[in-house]
């Protein structure tokens, strides 16, 4: 250094009056690095999935014909499934499916009903019965009244003798051919009640068959509408389950923020006491002018101070 040169220098001194509070504040800074802090309370963490999430997820799998789901019991998540299911819409197909089958029979039942020969499943038991009563009946009137012709010639004697034998051949011609119409009209008449009988058991299978066939059309429009229906009772369990997730979610926020302000208070409150100091000496500092090579050394103190709130105020605002 030449002589004459001034050199100037700035200082930092504490105030004598607060080196007891500075000496405190290193106290309680030292200590309080010291202690560790525990973070896992306000560490960021999710909610696990809730009840009516795990509803709405069971609805779907057993719509999609999946097993009972499994839960684990800390996440909520889906851990397993098991056994087997039977997908929401599959009973009404399986119904569909056996409701057309018996379409199918009642279709081939009518088609017996027709033909040249259908009548006769629905002939009368008592058929042959009436009319070989009735038969009966008119063969002993036709022989009462061929007897009635004999004894007509027999009063008459040798008179009628020449005439019986051709009235007799008359009556029996006329006799079997009524005998003939008769048993016709009989048999005509059996026919004409089982063949309308068959016809009617034709219609009534014919319509049986379509009243199946229409069961079966609305069984396949209940396996087509259950999915969407199903699908809007999952979307509204998912919904609440959605709301409920985000107000668990936000009260674990709330928690995490009020324990991550109660783990930074003491930092807060050493750093404020620290500003406080600082405020009271004036910045801790003064400016002075020195003479001679050799400069002033600074307060240890009150770099300790400056040093100390920086690092809280630091420490405040990363935290």
């Amino acid at each position: 250094m030449a002589n004459g040169d001034v050199t100037q220098t700035t200082i930092t001194q504490a105030p004598e009056y607060l080196r007891p509070g500075i000496e405190k504040f290193l106290e309680l800074s030292t200590a309080q690095a010291a202690q560790p802090m525990d973070t896992s309370k306000f560490a960021p963490s999710v909610v696990g999935l809730g009840a009516l999430q795990q509803q709405a997820q069971q609805q779907a799998a057993t719509q999609a014909g999946l097993g009972t789901l499994q839960f684990d019991p800390k996440t909520g998540a889906v851990s397993g499934v098991t056994g087997t299911g039977v997908a929401g819409f599959q009973p009404f197909l399986t119904d569909a499916q056996t409701t057309l089958g018996g379409v199918s029979q009642m279709i081939t039942d009518a088609a017996s009903r027709t033909g040249p020969t259908a009548y006769q499943a629905f002939e009368s038991p008592y058929q042959t019965a009436v009319r070989d009563a009735t038969l009966a009946q008119f063969d002993e009137q036709a022989k009462a009244r061929r007897q009635g012709i004999r004894d007509q010639a027999t009063a008459l004697g040798a008179l009628g003798a020449g005439r019986t034998g051709v009235q007799l051949s008359e009556y029996d011609r006329k006799s079997d051919m009524d005998r003939a119409l008769l048993q016709a009209q009989l048999n005509q008449a059996g026919f004409t009640q089982a063949n309308q009988l068959a016809a009617q058991a034709f219609g009534q299978q014919a319509q049986l068959a379509g009243l199946q066939s229409g069961l079966a059309n609305q069984q396949l429009g209940f396996a087509t509408t259950q999915p969407q229906l199903a699908a809007g009772a999952i979307g509204m369990a998912q919904g609440l389950g959605q709301s409920d997730l985000a107000y668990r979610q936000a009260v674990l926020d709330a928690q995490q923020g009020a324990n991550r302000m109660a783990a930074f208070e003491p930092i807060e409150r050493l750093a404020r006491f620290g500003q406080g100091l600082t405020g009271v000496g004036g910045g801790l500092g003064s400016v002075q002018t020195m003479t001679g090579p050799a400069a002033p050394t600074p307060s240890p103190l009150a770099g300790a101070l400056q040093a100390g709130i920086g690092a809280f105020s630091l420490g405040k605002l990363f935290g």
